[in-house]
């Protein structure tokens, strides 16, 4: 069976800013912060199976007070050497997946992949979208180095990686979202992005305005709450304050 290490960076609030403002659960008030504001976590994920050390999405980036590099320090914080990471597997290119792509080395003055022995899968035609529209969403600066980079596998509408690794472009989010299903030892662990972010949203019906394709993205994610639910998968949920992961199938009976 895989092993899965939530990598959380913390709580935050977001708006139609599109800044990430920290929030402490503990002592914050959501009513206080900006109107339409909504409260998330931001939380990677490694996934360790028989064959890989596979790490999903990439956080913020940010730095911890110490000055470590958060994501860094999140898996050594559990014994897990950053090298270790095999495969980089990304969602879509929003900055709050991103930052960790690569870091600024303050010597050089460069900016390097963070997992320069992984192998990152990213989309085709999300990485031409996100670097034409460079802005509040997208921060080029954190991952156009994958345009030139060797260990970059460009991945397109669906396929299968290693042969237990499958992937299909989801749209939805943005236009090109892809989501994943890991299959190991008979189970199945979805990885869906932010077309299935939180537990809450796999179970109320509604259209969000910060997708791309509100609509498309609620039909999504009545789809795979009924197939994940009948087929138990894991679901891994990238903004869920409360719920990491959870098999939906433990829910309903």
């Amino acid at each position: 069976m895989a092993q899965i290490i939530p990598l959380s960076e913390g709580s935050y609030t977001i708006d139609a800013t599109k800044e990430f403002i920290p929030f402490d659960i503990t002592t914050d008030h959501l009513q206080q912060r900006n109107r339409g504001s909504l409260l998330v976590e931001i939380q990677p994920f490694l996934l360790i199976t028989d064959k890989d050390y596979l790490l999903l999405d990439t956080g913020l980036g940010f730095s911890t007070p110490q000055g470590n590099w958060q994501l860094h320090q999140n898996l050594m914080n559990h014994g897990i050497d950053p090298s270790s990471v095999t495969k980089v597997l990304m969602s879509h290119l929003h900055k709050d997946h991103t930052g960790g792509i690569s870091f600024k080395n303050e010597k050089t003055g460069e900016r390097e992949l963070g997992f320069p022995d992984a192998v990152y899968y990213v989309n085709k035609d999300e990485m031409k979208y996100a670097l034409a529209h460079d802005g509040k969403s997208y921060v080029s600066e954190e991952f156009s180095l994958l345009k030139e980079a060797k260990n970059v596998i460009f991945t397109g509408n669906e396929g299968t990686i290693d042969g237990y690794i499958d992937y299909r472009v989801t749209g939805g989010h943005c236009p090109y979202h892809q989501a994943f299903w890991i299959r190991d030892e008979n189970k199945t662990y979805f990885f869906g992005g932010d077309v299935a972010p939180q537990l809450s949203q796999m179970k109320n019906r509604f259209i969000a305005k910060y997708d791309y394709d509100g609509r498309r993205s609620m039909e999504l994610r009545q789809q795979y709450a009924e197939q994940g639910t009948k087929e138990k998968w894991t679901f891994l949920f990238y903004h869920d304050i409360k719920t990491p992961f959870l098999q939906l199938s433990t829910l309903r009976k």
